[in-house]
């Protein structure tokens, strides 16, 4: 037996522990579904999740800055996908 904790560096762990934060909000986790079967817009999105707006907006940019999800801008439009 050997103890693998000491095969594991902190920055992973608190990597990890951020990580599981971010996937731990059910809106979040909600707006990920919708984009598992394809890329959305923020309309698509609340329509598809039954949010607010502004409450997929700023889920969006969390999990943006968490590099969850990617954006992509078209004309006025940004659609997102999973990254």
């Amino acid at each position: 037996y050997r103890d693998m904790s000491l095969d594991i560096p902190d920055t992973f762990l608190e990597a990890m522990a951020d990580r599981f934060k971010m996937l731990s909000d059910p809106s979040r986790l909600r707006i990920l579904k919708a984009l598992m079967s394809k890329e959305r817009n923020v309309t698509a999105i609340v329509e598809e999740t039954g949010l607010t707006q502004a409450n997929v907006s700023k889920h969006l940019r969390l999990l943006s800055e968490a590099d969850l999800v990617s954006r992509r801008k078209v004309g006025l439009n940004v659609f997102y996908s999973l990254a």
